[in-house]
């Protein structure tokens, strides 16, 4: 059994002794914490009610945990919307719909189906930051509870807002729907078995894409290992050359992250997705500034010409940004992290080399609807294929490998050590230790695991054999540093 608390939720295996798995006692208590920090970070006079969203995804254990959170919240004397299965960007989505103080989301992401966590959000619908999680994870073990008396309760009401979400998605100025309904694309879309069942077939018809649809029901028995990689979309990749499809898009089981599979069989790459994202909106400021004679400060307003990801995603966002003149700004990795970044830039386009994108124009938070719906409008206006638009982007390959330690004690030894090594390249110590060779247009970052002694390594090169050098490189000097 597992828990793991962080400032980004609690998330665990289902079952086991409270503390030591996510037991029915760690969600009440970490739900009670959240209602006690929520109404402190947004004091009301008294009488007047709190109200919070809560969604989930089609995880087997989401109806007993949506279940104790609902009553947890009504018992703290919140209203509920129950948004029932839906999407991380759509319950994010929904906060702001319902004017809530909070949303709740019940995912573990890409984790295997005996996970489940609490994803925790503020009244804008963005995940709380370092501060206020931590506040609830020391109000939770304070084991302090005062539960509202019967008067006091709170009151549930139940909605879907999926249709809402596809709204705002498809009312953005940088979707074209027309030009995707004219284009004629066959797309198999791989839903794992949960809530991008629902949305992304809905979202597919509404542009006039035809959806063959591979593991869309929601039963929450993951038909693969749900995490978008390569390796578990074999069925994916197979699927699109048999249907003679146009692309192939997977998502995660909350519908955050995307990835695409080229009309050949062939993976887009994860990083990819945020890479033709950006290139598309960039051209679209760069263009229209071209037309107008107006200055792309103009055209981009309220935004600007500026690109932030984390640290361990690709260069290529960079190399594309700076194509069009703008600037790219990395963040610690994280999505809340990403996002502080992007605000303080005014970025136009953000998020994380994991297939995660961020349109400031609908929302702070990463959404594989907007995602295919930009994507789908580039390859439209592109006229090509998925393949050909592939090879318009800088090529670079990450290698991602990890140094385990006996001791937690050497990790900061080696990152310090391995900073003064590399002091004369561009080093950047704001998450761990990337060092990037400008000249060469490679990097390697090394992070520490929150949970366990080890280093993780990222490297990054034109080449998978240039990145596993890099890679191995810093692995050596890591041994020497051990002795």
């Amino acid at each position: 059994m597992t828990l793991i608390k962080s400032i980004s939720g609690i998330r665990g295996t289902i079952g086991g002794a409270p503390g030591e798995g996510l037991s029915p006692i760690d969600v009440v208590k970490f739900t009670y914490a959240y209602c006690v920090k929520m109404k402190e970070r947004l004091p009301k006079e008294e009488g007047a009610r709190y109200k919070v969203v809560v969604g989930k995804d089609a995880r087997l254990s989401g109806d007993m945990v949506e279940q104790l959170v609902c009553g947890t919240l009504l018992s703290c004397g919140v209203d509920v919307v129950k948004a029932g299965l839906a999407s991380t960007p759509t319950t994010e989505m929904a906060v702001v719909f319902e004017e809530a103080d909070g949303g709740i989301i019940l995912t573990a992401s890409h984790n295997p189906k005996q996970w489940n966590a609490l994803k925790l959000l503020n009244e804008k619908g963005e995940f709380l930051n370092a501060e206020e999680g931590a506040a609830i994870l020391e109000c939770a073990e304070s084991n302090e509870f005062d539960f509202a008396d019967v008067d006091s309760l709170g009151v549930m009401e139940e909605k879907d807002f999926t249709d809402q979400h596809i709204d705002a998605v498809l009312e953005l100025p940088a979707v074209d729907v027309e030009a995707v309904r004219n284009a004629g694309f066959k797309v198999v879309l791989d839903a794992v078995n949960s809530v991008g069942g629902i949305i992304m077939p809905r979202l597919l018809e509404r542009l006039g894409v035809e959806c063959i649809c591979v593991n869309c029901e929601p039963t929450g028995e993951f038909a693969h290992n749900p995490e978008p990689l390569p390796a578990n979309l074999q069925e994916l990749c197979q699927a699109v050359v048999d249907n003679k499809a146009h692309l192939g898009v997977s998502v995660d089981p909350d519908v955050d992250r995307l990835a695409l599979i080229c009309e050949d069989g062939n993976p887009f790459g994860e990083e990819y997705t945020l890479v033709s994202v950006a290139d598309y909106l960039l051209s679209r400021v760069y263009n229209e500034a071209l037309e107008t004679g107006k200055s792309m400060e103009e055209v981009a307003a309220p935004y600007v010409m500026t690109t932030s990801s984390n640290l361990s995603s690709s260069r290529a966002l960079r190399d594309v940004t700076e194509q069009y003149g703008g600037e790219y700004h990395a963040a610690a990795v994280g999505e809340v992290n990403v996002t502080t970044m992007m605000k303080e830039c005014g970025a136009l386009i953000g998020g994380e080399g994991n297939g995660g994108v961020i349109y400031p124009a609908l929302h702070y938070g990463r959404d594989a609807m907007v995602g295919v719906a930009l994507f789908l409008t580039n390859l439209a206006n592109k006229n090509m294929t998925v393949s050909e638009l592939r090879a318009t982007y800088p090529e670079y390959v990450i290698a991602k490998n990890k140094i385990e330690l006996s001791d937690k004690a050497l990790i900061d030894r080696i990152l310090e050590e391995i900073k003064a090594i590399y002091a004369e390249e561009d080093v950047n110590t704001v998450d761990g230790v990337k060092i990037s060779f400008e000249a060469r247009k490679e990097w390697v970052h090394l992070r520490r695991s929150n949970t366990e002694p080890i280093i993780r390594i990222y490297a990054e090169a034109a080449t998978k054999e240039a990145a596993d050098a890099l890679a191995q490189q810093i692995i050596d000097v890591a041994s020497k540093i051990i002795g």
